[in-house]
């Protein structure tokens, strides 16, 4: 009995954590080709009208081919290291984060069963805690995948090497706050996503085990319901992607203003899209936001000056 009681116990947060990442991280080495595909897309016809920018991405798989034979083969895994290591902190913390609220009851009513208020709320924090924690990430692996040779760029051209280049890079230029330029988009794309996820993971689960189609202890119960969660995310997450991918991508000068400056009417401007104009919106906070970190940092910066000034002075 002992032995049982034992077994029936939860986790630690830290294996959580660690086992949350590290599943997400495997799975990111045979989804990354797809981030790179889905990122050339997203930022293909970018402040731009239909009809007024050229087609290099029209489906899925046109893409893939189009990229292997202008980029080659290998640049299908651009962004594989920050993928990665965004998929370890991100969903460490995002998993890691339900599962404690999961074993705190927070996602159960007071009967004991699955509640689905309780889920989505739970789901969403939970994400908007790893989104935050992952945001570096992100930004870079975001740059590097939409790095490509001239005849098929879309999007802003970044020119980094690697992770801890574009990292770097980005804190010189920016400082801290740089580094989570574009968490406004991210915030409510994971936030969306989790809570959609997590929460119609646990209840389609818990309604396919109690229709008993298979064993309560079959893998297959799993598997459907993640099928199920993965196209109710897909058809909510998909406008927050689009945007979050935007502001992740886009050129800021040294005043923290987002390329282009100033809309051209002559056909960069931005399309009647809801996507574009939801990203016009977001994109608007997010630079504010930068500005007034980078004022923060030229004030802080000239403060230590002063001081420096008046003990040379004394």
């Amino acid at each position: 009995m002992e032995s049982r009681k034992k077994q029936q116990q939860p986790r630690s947060n830290k294996i959580e954590f660690i086992l949350g990442g590290l599943s997400s991280s495997g799975a990111g080495l045979f989804t990354n080709p797809l981030e790179v595909v889905k990122t050339r897309m997203q930022l293909q016809g970018e402040l731009k009208a239909k009809g007024l920018y050229t087609v290099h991405y029209r489906h899925v798989f046109h893409a893939f081919y189009t990229i292997a034979k202008n980029d080659g083969f290998l640049a299908l895994q651009n962004g594989l290291v920050p993928a990665l290591w965004y998929q370890f902190f991100m969903n460490g913390v995002r998993l890691g984060s339900f599962q404690i609220f999961d074993n705190m009851g927070f996602t159960r009513g007071k009967d004991g069963r699955v509640s689905f208020p309780q889920s989505v709320l739970a789901g969403a924090l939970a994400g908007c805690i790893g989104a935050a924690v992952g945001s570096p990430f992100y930004m870079v692996k975001t740059q590097l995948q939409a790095q490509a040779t001239e005849a098929i760029a879309v999007g802003y051209q970044h020119k980094h090497y690697g992770l801890i280049q574009g990292l770097s890079t980005t804190y010189r230029d920016f400082g801290i706050c740089g580094m989570w330029r574009g968490v406004s988009g991210a915030l409510p794309r994971v936030t969306i996503g989790s809570a959609i996820q997590l929460s119609t993971f646990s209840t389609s689960k818990a309604f396919i085990v109690n229709t008993k189609i298979f064993p309560s202890n079959s893998w297959l119960n799993a598997l459907l319901a993640s099928m199920i969660s993965g196209v109710l995310v897909t058809l909510f997450m998909t406008p927050f992607d689009v945007v979050s991918t935007r502001l992740y991508n886009q050129g800021i000068d040294a005043n923290g203003r987002g390329f282009p400056k100033k809309p051209n009417l002559k056909g960069t401007s931005f399309s009647n899209a809801p996507a574009d104009k939801f990203a016009c919106l977001i994109r608007r906070i997010d630079v504010v936001s930068l500005k007034i970190c980078i004022a923060v940092r030229r004030l802080y910066s000239s403060m230590g000056r002063i001081k420096l000034d008046n003990i040379a002075t004394d």
